[in-house]
C-alpha cells in the first residue's frame, strides 16, 4: 500500500505553500508502509525562527483551504522543529541546523520519496539533490 492520492495532493499543496515562503530543501516521503497513523511526511527547512513561523503559518492556511484539519502542532514556540499533524500528512519544518542534525531523510531512507513538482523543488535544490529533495548517492 502506498500513500493515497488524497494524501499526496495535500502534501503537494503544503509544499507549494512552503515554497511560496521560500522554504528550502523540500522533500516528501511516503511512510504509509511503515506507519499506520499517516501516509506522508513533508520536510521543509527555514533559516531562522521567523522563517519557520512564516512557513508553518502558510502551510496551515493552505491545508485549511484544502479541507485538512490540523490535529496537533508541536514546537511552534521554539521554532527549531515544528511538527504539524493533518492526519494523512505530517509536516516537519526545521531550521537548517536542526534538519542536518536530525537527518530525517536518513531515518526514513527505506521509504519511497514522493516526487514534488519541479517548480517547487528546482530553486530549493542543493547540488547533489534529486527532485524529491533527497541527496543523491551517485558519485
Amino acid at each position: 500500500m502506498s500513500a493515497t492520492e488524497h494524501a499526496t495532493g495535500l502534501a503537494i499543496a503544503a509544499a507549494r505553500a512552503a515554497a511560496d515562503k521560500k522554504a528550502e530543501h523540500l522533500a516528501a516521503i511516503d511512510v504509509s508502509e511503515r506507519l499506520g497513523l499517516t501516509d506522508v511526511f513533508l520536510l521543509a527547512s527555514g533559516a531562522n525562527d521567523r522563517h519557520v513561523h512564516a512557513i508553518v503559518d502558510a502551510v496551515d492556511e493552505a491545508m485549511h483551504h484544502a479541507g485538512a484539519k490540523r490535529r496537533t502542532r508541536e514546537g511552534f514556540a521554539d521554532a527549531h522543529w515544528v511538527l504539524v499533524d493533518y492526519g494523512d500528512v505530517v509536516v516537519h519544518v526545521l531550521q537548517n541546523e536542526d534538519r542536518e542534525f536530525y537527518s530525517l531523510e536518513r531515518l526514513w531512507k527505506d521509504c519511497p520519496a514522493i516526487e514534488l513538482p519541479v517548480d517547487l523543488t528546482h530553486e530549493n535544490r542543493r547540488d547533489g539533490d534529486t527532485v524529491s529533495g533527497r541527496e543523491s548517492t551517485a558519485s
